[in-house]
């Protein structure tokens, strides 16, 4: 197992909440702001933030194991291991999420393709550090 690229796990990290902070905010205008006026809210920007940094930290370590090797010569798979974990994993668990709340259907596939851009966003920040 290679060393963790910490730079990369935090640079990820922040780009996925950047990405956030954007997708509900000017782009979709959801009226759920990950940066709120008032403390309130702040709340769920720190929930992100922590999200965000625990599944950076997987998936560095998930690179660490593949090997620095490897992924030279197979850079695809920054984006199968981040899309994959989003595909197989996050976007059901968000999509059965907002089916039992009742969500409205175009609701449910802005959030899931918000963490889809999210992940793979963070395997471009793996791949161009790696």
């Amino acid at each position: 197992m290679g060393p963790v690229n910490w730079l990369a796990v935090v640079l990820a990290a922040a780009l996925a909440v950047a990405i956030g902070i954007v997708w509900n905010g000017p782009l979709f205008r959801t009226g759920r702001q990950l940066l709120p006026g008032n403390s309130e809210r702040a709340g769920g920007f720190v929930t992100v933030t922590i999200v965000f940094l625990i599944s950076s930290i997987m998936l560095g370590h998930a690179f660490a194991r593949i090997g620095a090797e490897t992924l030279a010569v197979k850079p695809w798979l920054y984006f199968m291991q981040t899309g994959g974990i989003a595909i197989a994993f996050v976007i059901p668990s968000v999509w059965l999420t907002h089916l039992r709340n009742r969500t409205e259907p175009m609701r449910r596939v802005i959030d899931c393709a918000f963490w889809l851009i999210a992940y793979l966003a963070m395997g471009l920040v793996f791949w161009i550090l790696g």
